[in-house]
């Protein structure tokens, strides 16, 4: 559930560059002769940028708008991941990941109100027999275990199934209020699951589930699956990674960080002396957790 298994655009600016005087006559020509320079005020050259900011709003460190209106973090935010034990509201992160099955909306308002973002932490890929929805998957989509107790990977190749019941589970995301998603056990073609599952397969389904959630107003992370970064990077909104440091692997998230998006790692057995520079470097929101994901943290 919660223990690792084992696009590229460029960055958006964060305002544009101002026009030079001569395109702005110009501009200003084109329209009148176009006959579209009756209205007034603010939309000629300077008017906006991409994403509807405007030529002098300047976006938080956490955040920056995008087209659709989704909260995109950026690199180097900080970040509090809690999947147990009673939520600590204290800590001081701007985002929060949380489960989405086990807190109501009133506990992503309060989150809210305290000028956090929320993300909503689902299992996407595995299924798991203590949510209440366990009993709408039917046992052909049901595999081996996963290496957590009452959990079992999915076939992914039957969207069919999934995709009404993984959007049920994103309805109840968007419902809460929650801001993002993080949807977990998104590698299963590299793992014994009991179905011959392809690297294709899990292009496919890591796509819909990020479709899903975009379709919701949501934004959302890729999960591990470290091989897929390249084509996955312009599909998702940031990356959540455990054990990059302790594995070698960080340098495989930079796709993420250079085009402006932001990754969630945590490392779990290593010191925070023996990664945290190498995050700082890198652009990671780093954290040193322990493996049942409570309220301690040790930040970088």
């Amino acid at each position: 559930m919660y223990a690792p298994t084992h696009h590229g655009a460029p960055a958006r600016p964060l305002r544009p560059a101002p026009a030079p005087a001569a395109a702005v006559l110009l501009a200003a020509l084109l329209l009148l002769l176009t006959g579209c320079a009756g209205g007034s005020g603010g939309s000629g050259a300077n008017g906006a940028s991409r994403g509807g900011e405007s030529a002098s709003a300047r976006p938080s460190a956490s955040a920056r708008p995008s087209a659709a209106g989704r909260w995109l973090p950026r690199p180097g935010v900080s970040w509090q991941w809690q999947l147990s034990g009673r939520l600590d509201t204290s800590v001081d992160a701007a985002v929060y990941d949380i489960d989405g099955f086990d807190h109501p909306a009133a506990t992503v308002a309060q989150l809210h109100r305290a000028g956090r973002k929320v993300i909503c932490y689902v299992s996407t890929g595995a299924w798991e027999d203590f949510r209440p929805d366990a009993g709408k998957f039917p046992k052909a989509v049901l595999g081996e275990g996963n290496g957590w107790r009452g959990e079992r990977w999915f076939d992914i190749r039957r969207t069919d199934v999934l995709e009404p019941l993984m959007a049920a589970r994103l309805d109840m995301c968007r419902a809460k209020g929650f801001d993002a998603v993080e949807p977990d056990n998104m590698d299963g073609y590299r793992n014994r699951t009991g179905f011959p599952l392809t690297a294709a397969d899990q292009l496919r389904y890591n796509r819909l589930v990020a479709r899903l959630a975009h379709e919701r107003g949501m934004s959302v992370g890729l999960k591990n699956d470290l091989d897929q970064i390249p084509q996955l990077v312009g599909d998702f909104d940031f990356a959540v990674n455990e054990q990059c440091a302790q594995y070698g692997e960080c340098e495989r998230l930079k796709p993420f960080v250079a085009a402006g998006k932001a990754v969630f790692h945590v490392e779990y057995e290593l010191p925070t002396g023996k990664f945290c520079a190498d995050s700082r470097r890198l652009r990671l929101s780093s954290l040193l957790k322990k493996y049942e994901l409570g309220a301690w943290r040790q930040a970088c």
